[in-house]
């Protein structure tokens, strides 16, 4: 049963993510991968909320593997985060891959935090 929730969940968010990335870099004429970025920091928030959910709320395991692993373990995506930085790299663009390297683990760890917390104070 739990590879089932598993798949299930990475049936749902693999497609969010790629229409979600598609949908947020058509509004961007920028070579920073603001898709993959966007997805990254909302993906880490709703980690951290479903790890307080888990730890405070009694979120069944099966909820954390559908949600947290399923879902969120397909919408994210740290291979797409790597590539298109050494992307940024090769193409010269050294601030932009700063930017996403730096923002990405900066604003993830506070996005995940803030997750957290606001489903320990609900």
């Amino acid at each position: 049963m739990p590879v089932v929730l598993v798949f299930v969940g990475g049936l749902v968010g693999a497609p969010l993510r790629y229409l979600l990335d598609k949908l947020v870099q058509a509004r961007h004429d920028s070579v920073f991968p603001w898709g993959t970025f966007a997805i990254n920091i909302t993906g880490a928030f709703v980690l951290g909320a479903l790890t307080a959910a888990a730890a405070t709320h009694g979120l069944p395991s099966n909820g954390t593997l559908l949600l947290g692993t399923g879902i969120c373990g397909a919408f994210t995506t740290f291979s797409t985060f790597g590539f298109e930085t050494m992307r940024l790299l090769e193409d010269g663009s050294l601030a932009e891959a700063g930017i996403n390297a730096l923002g990405s683990l900066v604003l993830g760890t506070l996005a995940a935090v803030a997750g957290y917390a606001l489903l320990v104070w609900l």
